[in-house]
């Protein structure tokens, strides 16, 4: 299996005989180079192991470049081309990672990934078994004033959580010195009428609008900016009070649904002296809250393994947490550990998914022998 990963620190991953083969990372497709180095890791994965491929793997999205290198080669090479959704490649990649038998529920907690409904993920609840798989629930969306620009600028999500309280009215008063009347105006306005503002339940843009709302971050000059500074604070207070409570507010609607909304007040209305503090009660009550969903989900479905994915999992107080409560309620919790929890690991997940799809669809008498774990 190849498979061609995905669009932020992209690598490719070739898995012969459940063996992964790794190409550097690249970094990010919206650089040329990156896209040129892919290319070439491509060619040398496939020049240097003589074994026939099977499939090529690749994301959802159809504009990435990865996706369309996987179909252009999978095309040349006369095998198909599979598209496995993103957050099912990142609890997979760690299934794949520890070899686990038996169905897993996954925390995937990112930026962005495409979902199968076409809308934005990045907050998900999963229930996965080999190549079946089911979102069982996900953060309550927040909107993205000027679409991605949103995740380069945490005000806006901050702006965005405020509109999505019912408090839209202070959009523009309260982010006016910081950005422009005329913008915060404009945004109010945008959230407003509901135009050019696409919905997402990214994990990472619920961090960016805690950020913006404790004004730790107005625009990010590089990527988790915002919620690496919000860890950050998090980490000051809990250094110095271990045993501080989470903030009140979390609450799972009739769909399964995270509503962090309930939060947002404590943050909003922050003292300057109580930022650290309310950075540290949003990640205690954020990784509660996930916590006790994913148990929920692990009694419900009679498994005993939660997969942990995503690049938000690269926050200590998150993930340290987040397994904690897990551990407490008897469940046996993986993350991936060669390559992070990040995009950069993405390709094994599609890749495992591939091979899990071609067994299941070959005929019967091929379908004996099972696809052999990673080592």
């Amino acid at each position: 299996m190849l498979a061609c990963g995905a669009w932020l620190k992209n690598a490719a991953c070739l898995l012969v005989d459940g063996t992964p083969i790794w190409s550097a990372v690249h970094g990010d497709l919206s650089d040329p180079a990156a896209c040129a180095a892919l290319e070439a890791s491509v060619e040398a994965l496939l020049a240097g192991h003589g074994a026939p491929i099977a499939a090529v793997a690749h994301d959802l999205h159809p504009d990435f470049f990865s996706t369309q290198l996987a179909v252009q080669l999978a095309s040349s090479l006369g095998v198909p081309a599979i598209g496995v959704q993103h957050h099912h490649a990142h609890i997979a990649a760690v299934v794949a990672e520890h070899g686990i038998n038996g169905p897993v529920i996954g925390l995937a907690l990112d930026g962005v990934g495409l979902g199968t409904d076409g809308q934005a993920w990045g907050g998900e609840l999963l229930w996965v078994d080999g190549v079946q798989w089911q979102r069982l629930g996900h953060l309550v969306p927040l909107a993205l004033p000027g679409g991605d620009r949103a995740a380069r600028e945490p005000w806006r999500m901050a702006a965005s959580a405020l509109h999505a309280m019912g408090r839209g009215e202070q959009i523009a008063s309260r982010f006016a010195p910081q950005v422009g009347e005329a913008v915060a105006a404009g945004v109010q306005q945008m959230l407003a009428k509901n135009l050019n503002c696409p919905a997402t339940s990214s994990t990472g843009r619920w961090f960016d609008a805690a950020a913006g709302a404790l004004g730790l971050s107005v625009r990010q000059a590089d990527e988790a900016q915002a919620a690496i500074a919000l860890e950050a604070a998090a980490a000051r207070w809990l250094e110095q009070n271990p045993h501080s409570e989470p903030l009140h507010g979390v609450r799972i609607d009739a769909q399964n649904r995270l509503d962090l909304r309930g939060l947002m007040p404590a943050l909003f209305d922050a003292s300057p002296d109580g930022v650290d503090a309310a950075a540290a009660g949003f990640h205690l009550a954020l990784a509660d809250a996930l916590a006790d969903w994913a148990v929920r989900a692990a009694m419900e479905r009679g498994s005993r393994d939660v997969c942990l994915g995503g690049g938000c999992f690269f926050n200590r107080v998150l993930r340290e947490r987040v397994t904690t409560r897990l551990q407490a309620a008897v469940l046996r919790v993986h993350r991936p550990l060669e390559k992070g929890c990040g995009d950069a690991g993405l390709a094994l997940g599609q890749a495992w998914v591939a091979a899990q799809q071609l067994v299941a669809t070959a005929p019967q008498e091929h379908t004996t022998k099972e696809p052999e774990p990673c080592v």
